[in-house]
């Protein structure tokens, strides 16, 4: 009988070899990772000192196809991108696009006066101004600076 030294570092390598072989092999299409995950739409938030500007990326969404709602405190968007459907008489075809309903709530971060808010949607972006009401306009905090006295 012959005696054998283990080495766990052998298995470490042959666990690490197998890892990445997994994460390797592209004959997984990238749907089957996804499935199951909402898509939203990406956004991207910019306050001044009067308003909350909002932007949502949309792209190949009708303006027919979106609802937009605002509170004091937060931005609900929700919509569909309906699929083109389209008959081909031979050939594969292979879309990464996301078709389907989507929501989204975006908080935010001071009230705002959501009788006032103004909209605009060109080339898939929609852009919303926010204007804040007059108390977050206002708002000032004293910070007291007193010296501790010993």
């Amino acid at each position: 009988m012959t005696l054998v030294r283990w080495n766990p570092w052998k298995e470490i390598d042959t666990l690490q070899h197998q890892l990445n072989s997994l994460f390797e092999d592209t004959r997984v299409p990238s749907v089957l990772l996804d499935r199951g995950l909402t898509k939203v739409p990406a956004a991207e938030i910019e306050e001044t000192e009067n308003a909350i500007h909002l932007k949502l990326e949309l792209p190949g969404i009708e303006a027919k196809d979106l609802d937009v709602q605002v509170t004091k405190n937060a931005v609900y968007v929700s919509g569909e991108r309906k699929s083109g459907t389209k008959t081909e008489e031979k050939g594969v075809t292979r879309s990464e696009f996301y078709y389907g309903k989507f929501q989204r709530v975006i908080p935010l971060s001071a009230r705002i006066q959501n009788t006032n808010v103004t909209a605009d949607y060109k080339d898939g972006i929609l852009n919303l101004t926010l204007p804040k009401t007059e108390q977050e306009k206002n708002k000032v905090v004293k910070v007291n600076l007193e010296q501790p006295t010993a």
